[in-house]
């Protein structure tokens, strides 16, 4: 999550004299960030099997990263990928849109981590640690695979949407087929290139393990799994999947269809996950199946309208605050064994689910708005 997708309803907010026309809203796919985000907090505390036959689809919680970086580069080309294509776009108002949208939140998650640093320390050479400590506040741990994870593990994939954004005004400008055909041809060479770097893992399989899951572990796999480049296909991907949405109605029963094939196909593959390549289901093969998720959901059609219910919207809004923060709020939470002082620890794990949304919620509307709304005004007097 980070990456979670931009901002609420899919449509990032922007300066008032940046002077950009707003595209139509997409409830629907801030409706469905509410799963994505909840999946990835249930991929990381609990057990897949208390949850019926949804285990497969939690045991590959972390395809729901991959979905949100492809929505994100969705996103983003939906928004502003007009723009930039006429010059409208000012690329400096971009970066700071998007740095006040994300730093905050990002901030309050390494105040929160101080409870880590002592076991950082340990766990890292002297010279390791104190590169950590420089450049996980630069959005830059990413780049070295055994700091991904440092004090922060959700916190890895803020570096790669940082590149990912840094590089955006460009890609935004790239041409767009005029038909849908060379269009697809395009995306599915994106699709293949995605795919690459787990194939060639798989191939060549530079770590020697015999088998290759979710808690595997090797030098190479880290770089696979944490490191920015890998994921840029399925970010790319989604800036191009904004292209092939200008091509098709948002009424009509098509978008349904892709919608719903989109969702079972997922959840089939998922199913089978255990016999799949992890390298490969980790970042690349979902991506055409996310695609149809995404433009179903941003059609009008009962589907978007369930995904659009607003408690699920109101959720999503805050699904950036509840991935970046989750982690270190549930050691938090249970490492002060609050819950059994207050006796409520029977309700465990799922009440400690339900303060996570609600820690959330106040994190989006006290910590995340109120600190862009000053950021963006301190920046707005600097010009």
């Amino acid at each position: 999550m980070s990456v979670p997708a931009p901002a609420a309803g899919g449509r990032p907010k922007v300066h008032a004299d940046e002077n950009l026309k707003k595209p139509a809203r997409l409830p629907a796919l801030t409706g469905l960030r509410c799963f994505a985000a909840l999946n990835i907090v249930f991929f990381h505390f609990s057990d897949p099997n208390w949850f019926g036959f949804l285990a497969p689809v939690i045991n590959a919680g972390y395809a729901s990263v991959s979905y949100f970086i492809l929505l994100s580069g969705f996103v983003m080309a939906y928004n502003y990928s007009h723009k930039a294509r006429t010059g409208e776009l000012d690329t400096v108002r971009f970066w700071e849109a998007r740095f006040t949208r994300l730093f905050p939140v990002y901030l309050l998650s390494l105040l929160l981590a101080w409870q880590m640093v002592p076991a950082e320390y340990g766990a890292h050479s002297h010279r390791m640690f104190w590169t950590g400590m420089v450049l996980t506040p630069l959005l830059m741990q990413g780049w070295v695979p055994e700091l991904a994870t440092f004090l922060n593990t959700p916190a890895w994939t803020m570096s790669a949407e940082a590149f990912f954004y840094t590089v955006f005004p460009w890609m935004a400008r790239w041409k767009r087929p005029r038909r849908i055909k060379p269009h697809l041809l395009k995306m599915t060479a994106v699709w293949a290139l995605g795919m690459t770097p787990g194939v060639v893992y798989v191939l060549l399989n530079p770590d020697g393990l015999g088998y290759v899951d979710r808690w595997s572990w090797g030098a190479w796999l880290q770089v696979l799994k944490f490191t920015p480049l890998p994921h840029l296909a399925s970010f790319v991907f989604g800036v191009m999947l904004a292209g092939l949405d200008e091509h098709l109605p948002r009424k009509g029963q098509l978008r349904l269809l892709l919608g719903v094939f989109g969702f079972v196909a997922t959840f089939v593959v998922l199913t089978q996950s255990a016999s799949l390549p992890y390298p490969v289901m980790h970042d690349g093969l979902l991506m055409p199946l996310f695609g149809c998720i995404i433009l179903g959901l941003a059609g009008k059609n009962w589907l978007a309208s369930v995904f659009g219910w607003a408690p699920l919207v109101f959720i999503g809004e805050a699904s950036y605050c509840l991935y970046l923060l989750h982690f270190n709020m549930w050691n938090m939470l249970h490492q002060s064994h609050l819950l059994d002082k207050l006796g409520l620890n029977k309700f465990d794990p799922w009440i400690s689910y339900v303060l996570l949304i609600a820690m959330a919620v106040a994190a989006l509307h006290f910590v995340e708005k109120p600190a862009q709304k000053q950021l963006r005004r301190v920046m707005h007097l600097w010009r």
